[in-house]
């Protein structure tokens, strides 16, 4: 009897070891993914100074909120000086409900891999430089309900795949270079004209079944 307790005392600690070693190998996978968004960006002021990879995990990092199983949440890194691009590796946070970049001066495209972001409300991109065009794979994004890519460069029409994602309540592309015409259906129906204005190719509207969103629209 006295081994039979034994056994399961041992199966049960080595679970416990086992689900550790999990979250540990997890919590380090997020770590990576920030890290390669350091690595991709020039901090001036030096507001990533504590992020530093060889901690077991990155919720002791400023500007990272993690949930009770240590798991990345948000990234607020709003105004923060902050120039270079943005790192497809954050695809990876599958638990990231925030991430707030804006008003800083970042370039390039927005990764397609942000799709992978299964938990994201909100992605607060406003006020940088963005370039290219917004990724029909955002569309995947289900429980977004924020998407702020105002006041940049971005190109091509809006993806139609956003009428989609039935939380969606906000939506503001004003300021950039698209083109083609503004989605109607859908979370679109309730979003003002405001947000998509000063995006000179932008023509209104679009006017279902007599026209083709996208004409002349690259």
């Amino acid at each position: 009897m006295a081994s039979r307790n034994c056994s399961w005392e041992l199966l049960a600690a080595s679970l416990t070891l086992t689900l550790a070693l999990i979250h540990l190998v997890e919590a380090n996978s997020e770590g990576d993914a920030l890290y390669a968004l350091r690595r991709s960006l020039s901090d001036p002021d030096h507001v990533l100074q504590s992020w530093d990879p060889t901690l077991v995990n990155p919720c002791t990092w400023f500007h990272v909120t993690c949930n009770q199983d240590n798991r990345v949440t948000r990234v607020d890194l709003g105004n923060s000086n902050l120039s270079g691009h943005l790192a497809p590796e954050l695809g990876k946070l599958e638990h990231l409900q925030y991430l707030e970049l804006y008003k800083n001066n970042i370039q390039g495209t927005i990764p397609s891999e942000f799709a992978n972001l299964k938990s994201l409300i909100s992605l607060d991109l406003y006020n940088n430089n963005l370039t290219g065009k917004i990724p029909t794979s955002l569309g995947k994004l289900k429980s977004l309900v924020f998407l702020r890519l105002n006041d940049n460069q971005l190109t091509g029409p809006i993806p139609r795949e956003l009428t989609k994602i039935p939380s969606l309540k906000v939506v503001d592309v004003s300021s950039n270079d698209l083109c083609g015409t503004i989605p109607t259906g859908g979370p679109f129906e309730h979003i003002p004209l405001q947000n998509f204005e000063n995006n000179s190719r932008l023509e209104g509207p679009e006017l279902l079944g007599l026209a083709s969103y996208d004409t002349n629209c690259n």
